[in-house]
């Protein structure tokens, strides 16, 4: 992977927006042979840490990962997946166990031979977050499929000391284990996010090309630093150093859209976060980025996101 050569300020503002919140953990027991599937909710990351033992984690078009003790994977899409004992394994839904509640958000299932289990078994702590990065929420769509923090030790070797706390703290049960590992899941998770934005963003195209450009990423910045500014393209090709003609076509050719469209874009996504999880009223958020009307701001808001602000918060509970 390559270095992210850019204006550090939008690689902080890009982070600065993650949210990556778990809403359901296990502490998974088992003995092999096992197959657990996942199917996790659209739009919601998984992530899985092996504490003991060696685990196959097969996806959808049946490519295998092997992870031993230790070992941590970002899935940040989710989807459909499988955890096994051996790769060619038939799966049993990971709902269809028993789960035992252990605090709020974290249940334990164990099906295990008792005896066998402390040698031979193996231990796992997943989690299924909500995981969003903002205004550059489009940046999931490009991330790999899988992402094993295996990749980032050498670079990162800070992470090692949390890998090692999350193992201990699954295999001992000391008081109040559960809800330690959740935070420290929550923690790798996030690690593992900006270990791939600031080693490049791997190989992704489109308009993460414009991080890797300077002039682009001051412009980006600028953007994200003031959304609800009414921007005209003659101002943004300023900040560029360029012609409004040189501008319009570089910011097409990288990101694949208009300025124009990348604020309306970038607008949406903020307002979402406003109004589903931070329950900012809807005109509050249209004042704010930019809209005399909240008529104009709703009409915006459903061409972007798919419904208008009033089902967002209601999806929100």
């Amino acid at each position: 992977m390559s270095d992210l050569h850019t204006d550090p300020d939008l690689v902080s503002e890009l982070l600065m927006g993650m949210r990556l919140m778990g809403l359901e953990y296990n502490r998974i027991e088992l003995t092999p042979p096992f197959g657990l599937r996942f199917g996790t909710v659209e739009g919601r990351a998984q992530f899985h840490f092996v504490a003991r033992g060696t685990v196959h984690l097969r996806n959808l078009e049946g490519a295998v990962h092997t992870m031993r003790a230790g070992d941590a994977v970002l899935l940040p899409r989710g989807g459909r997946h499988d955890l096994l004992s051996e790769p060619d394994l038939p799966c049993r839904d990971v709902t269809s166990f028993e789960a035992v509640p252990l605090c709020r958000s974290v249940s334990e299932i164990s099906h295990c031979d008792k005896e066998a289990c402390p040698q031979s078994g193996a231990l796992i702590f997943s989690g299924c977050m909500e995981f969003d990065l903002g205004g550059m929420h489009p940046l999931v769509a490009l991330m790999p499929e899988v992402m094993l923090v295996g990749t980032l030790i050498g670079r990162y070797p800070e992470i090692l000391p949390i890998l090692e706390a999350m193992e201990r703290e699954i295999q001992g049960r000391r008081a109040g284990f559960a809800g330690i590992s959740a935070r420290l899941a929550d923690i790798v998770s996030a690690f593992i996010v900006r270990g791939w934005v600031e080693c490049g963003c791997g190989d992704a195209s489109g308009w993460i090309a414009a991080l890797r450009d300077p002039r682009l990423g001051r412009v980006l910045t600028t953007l994200h630093k003031e959304p609800g500014r009414n921007w005209s393209v003659a101002e943004l090709a300023a900040i560029m150093g360029a012609s409004r003609s040189v501008f319009a076509e570089r910011f097409l050719e990288v990101t694949g859209m208009t300025p124009v469209r990348y604020l309306t874009e970038l607008r949406m996504r903020l307002a979402s976060q406003w109004i589903g999880r931070e329950r900012m009223p809807i005109d509050t958020a249209a004042h704010r980025l930019g809209y005399g009307s909240q008529a104009a701001f709703s009409r915006a808001f459903k061409r972007v996101i798919g419904h208008p602000p009033g089902g967002r918060r209601a999806a929100a509970g």
